[in-house]
């Protein structure tokens, strides 16, 4: 009996342990890849597109041959320009993850419609900006 328990509590802590170390998407797919002449910046997401409502995303900073951009502060925020209307702004919240250059953010919108996204950085890596449209489907 007693073994049988302990079995137990070791198959529940392993599996606690494993998700610890799960990365936060299990199957990023890019959303969005833009190529500035500072960086390679790829949006990603489990479904590969963000959607109205909240979203769960993850930013990666890389220079042009792959490696890892030490980008510092990070700013992902977006606009839509309404007929009638100002832009409607969104800004993310960003936070650093383990891995160097990768991000973690959220950010929520209203309703679909293409959306130019800003995402500004300044790091040891230099300080720059790039401006690109995403669909919000």
């Amino acid at each position: 009996m007693r073994i049988a328990l302990m079995f137990r509590v070791l198959a529940v802590v392993a599996v606690f342990v494993a998700s610890l170390a799960a990365p936060a998407f299990a199957q990023e797919k890019a959303i969005h890849t833009q190529k500035t002449t500072d960086a390679v910046i790829t949006l990603k997401s489990e479904t590969g597109q963000w959607k109205p409502g909240p979203n769960k995303f993850a930013l990666e900073l890389t220079t042009s041959s792959g490696q890892p951009l030490d980008a510092g502060k990070v700013t992902v925020s977006t606009s839509m320009t309404m007929p009638g209307m100002g832009p409607m702004i969104a800004g993310a919240t960003i936070t650093p993850d383990k891995a160097p250059g990768r991000y973690l953010g959220t950010i929520s919108f209203p309703d679909s419609g293409v959306r130019q996204v800003t995402v500004s950085w300044d790091g040891p890596g230099g300080k720059s900006s790039a401006r690109f449209p995403v669909p919000v489907r």
